[in-house]
Formats: structure tokens, C-alpha cells, sequence
């Protein structure tokens, strides 16, 4: 967890200024996807409120289509406002599109982060990507709680 929030404050300006915003950060370190046709994938990662873990969840999704690869990323979801925290904290099973709308950040050129969607409750940061994968999209990912500090 600690080394995934290093590489993003490391990697992106102004990161660390979104952090310091955000009233809650959920961090998946490695979420393996694969694919033919029919694809898959799944991490684990840490809700973290004032620097500290306060649950432990999972992210999964399935889809067909357009697909074929594999690779592993890393994912970082910042919570900008309390009642996206909180929908987010007492559901049992949340849905990316569903249940919050998330906005993807991209990052532009000498790692700057485009604020064009920085005004969404929940922002989403994608990195790290290794290996080769036609088609990026968080809908349709599931989000479930393992455990809670």
C-alpha cells in the first residue's frame, strides 16, 4: 500500500494536493486483469481515512467483448466529498456507474494531472500498467468490503 501511494505522489503533479483534498482514498496495489473474448479481474487494496486503513476491500469484474491480453495495474479512487465516502462505506457491494460515478483522471504530458475532472466526488487514478490489454473501463467493477478496522 505505502510503496502504490509513494509511486503516485512520486509520479503526478499535484497528487499530494489531491490527497490533502480528499476525505478518503481507496487503494488497490495490483489488480490482475486477462482476457480473450470473455475476460476478467481482481484486486485487493485498503480504504484509507487520515492516513489510516479502515477497511480492507476487493474489486472484481467480468466482461465479454472486444478483448484480448493481460495485464496488472495499480488503481487509486479518491473520495472528494463526505456523503461519496459514506454511500460508499455502508453498501455491501458497490458498483462503479451504479452506485458512484467515477471520474477517470488523466494525465497529461510530464505528469501533470488534467483538472478538467477534478470537480467529481470520487476521482480515480490508473497506473502502473504492465503487460497488454485492449480495453480500459472501470464500469461494471464491483467493489466489496473483506474486512473492516
Amino acid at each position: 500500500m505505502a510503496e502504490t501511494m509513494a509511486e503516485f505522489r512520486e509520479k503526478y503533479d499535484g497528487a499530494q494536493s489531491l490527497l490533502d483534498k480528499s476525505v478518503g482514498v481507496l487503494v488497490f496495489p495490483s489488480i490482475k486483469k486477462a482476457g480473450i473474448g470473455i475476460g476478467g479481474e481482481y484486486g485487493e487494496g485498503a480504504l484509507l481515512v487520515n492516513g489510516s486503513a479502515v477497511g480492507y476491500y476487493s474489486t472484481a469484474a467480468a466482461s465479454i467483448g472486444l478483448q484480448l491480453g493481460g495485464q496488472v495495474r495499480s488503481q487509486v479512487l479518491l473520495f472528494m466529498e463526505e456523503g461519496a465516502l459514506n454511500n460508499f462505506r455502508n453498501s455491501d457491494k458497490w458498483e462503479v456507474g451504479v452506485d458512484g460515478s467515477v471520474a477517470i483522471a488523466t494525465i497529461g504530458a510530464g505528469g501533470s494531472i488534467d483538472t478538467t475532472n477534478l470537480d467529481a466526488p470520487i476521482i480515480a487514478f490508473i497506473f502502473g500498467n504492465k503487460g497488454l490489454m485492449y480495453n480500459l473501463s472501470l464500469e461494471g467493477s464491483k467493489i466489496s468490503e473483506i474486512e473492516r478496522n
